[in-house]
């Protein structure tokens, strides 16, 4: 029986660590990313650019520091080594956090580090001239003050999004940033069919979350990153709703978590019914997984990734939803990229054009939101190899079995 019947302990006790192996991105990966990162600044023209404290900073250098109203981060030149910006006070815990080693330029707290990012600029021998203004990309995630910090001090310089050169080199994972995300769904798989197990009567979205919370560390993750659960009619909002429910039965479940390993993110949805599922439910449920089934069939190299939206909807269309975002039907994108953050480019999407490459990774979740009644999303994600796309999670395998136990 995958729905109902354990005991809360039992569940649990069903779980063990499931890291061993795991092996974090190494110094010489992080190398690697910077000298791609380079060699697509030279062909495309930037003189540099700066990535900030968050996932661009972590993905390029392997220093993980959380931004905040302080400006840390890295100036990446085209050519020649790393150089770092942050507060005086923090040098030795920067330092201390460093993968790839680079000089730590400092400012105090009465001092402009705005100032400094200039400087440290023509110190590095980037600096404008009657030729040229080099082209400098900040981080697409820094905080707006930075960039408007730096752009009166900027005269002769080009600030561009470097969004071009830091997606390019992100949205192609590595087989190792692969193998971290395989992991992690795999850890974050066994928490739902654990989750399942435990369901009863009466129970309250809160202690379904809570015990979400215990399977993860369980399974060897610091916890849940996030957590969505949802009964009954609540379930038709995508992203939950501001009041607890309780569990009775005839209601879908619809229950979407993740974690992550080495930094690298997890993100499963699944829905199903606790009890008997009534003819509407198992015909919505049928509806979401050949959309499911429609998009992943799209994902060739080569397509653009709104193609694969065009797909799923085109599917629920044929069984009378939508059209586009209407209600009952999608109202969101078919699926986003994931690694580092738990919502990356590319996305699944109108208007998406970028075209699918090895390497890239997406959610697949046209989820079917049927307001007053229900939602069904179905989620799991794939990733680009060369002969096609590759599920990290099997789908869900029937209303009444979606974690195909009872084969």
């Amino acid at each position: 029986m995958s729905i109902g019947g354990k005991t809360i302990e039992e569940a649990l006790a069903s779980l063990s660590n499931m890291t061993a192996g795991a092996q974090p991105i190494g110094r010489k990966e992080h190398l690697e990313r910077i000298e791609k990162a380079q060699e697509y600044m030279r062909n495309k023209g930037y003189s540099a650019i700066y990535v900030n404290a968050g996932s661009n900073l972590l993905y390029f250098t392997g220093t993980k520091w959380y931004p905040s109203e302080r400006m840390v981060g890295a100036i990446i030149p085209a050519a020649g080594p790393v150089q770092y910006i942050g507060p005086a006070f923090e040098d030795g815990t920067l330092k201390d956090f460093m993968l790839v080693e680079g000089t730590v330029n400092c400012w105090d707290e009465h001092e402009s580090p705005y100032e400094l990012f200039i400087n440290v600029l023509k110190k590095m021998g980037i600096m404008p001239n009657s030729a040229q203004c080099p082209r400098i990309g900040i981080c697409e995630s820094a905080p707006f003050f930075i960039f408007d910090g730096i752009r009166p001090l900027a005269t002769g310089y080009a600030l561009e999004n470097a969004r071009p050169v830091t997606a390019h080199c992100r949205t192609r994972k590595s087989a190792a940033e692969i193998a971290l995300m395989q992991r992690a769904m795999d850890m974050t798989l066994a928490v739902h069919v654990a989750t399942a197990s435990m369901l009863r009567e009466g129970m309250k979205t809160a202690e379904v979350q809570a015990f979400i919370e215990q399977a993860h560390r369980k399974v060897g993750a610091a916890g849940s990153t996030f957590c969505i659960v949802l009964f009954g009619e609540a379930s038709a909002f995508p992203h939950g709703v501001s009041y607890e429910q309780t569990l009775k039965r005839g209601d879908v479940v619809l229950i979407d978590t993740g974690c992550k390993l080495h930094n690298y993110n997890s993100d499963i949805t699944r829905s199903y019914v606790f009890g008997e599922a009534n003819e509407r439910q198992r015909s919505v449920w049928a509806s979401e997984k050949a959309a499911q089934r429609a998009a992943f069939d799209t994902a060739k190299l080569g397509v653009p990734c709104e193609e694969v939206d065009r797909a799923a909807r085109r599917s629920l269309e044929a069984d009378g939803f939508g059209p586009g975002y209407k209600l009952p039907g999608l109202p969101h994108r078919t699926g986003h990229g994931i690694g580092l953050d738990i919502h990356e480019w590319p996305y699944l999407v109108g208007g998406d054009k970028t075209p699918l490459d090895v390497g890239m990774c997406f959610s697949n979740e046209p989820m079917i939101c049927v307001p007053g009644e229900f939602g069904i999303r179905h989620e799991d994600h794939f990733y680009m190899t060369a002969s096609g796309p590759k599920w990290f999670t099997e789908p869900a395998h029937t209303i009444d079995d979606p974690f195909g136990l009872r084969r």
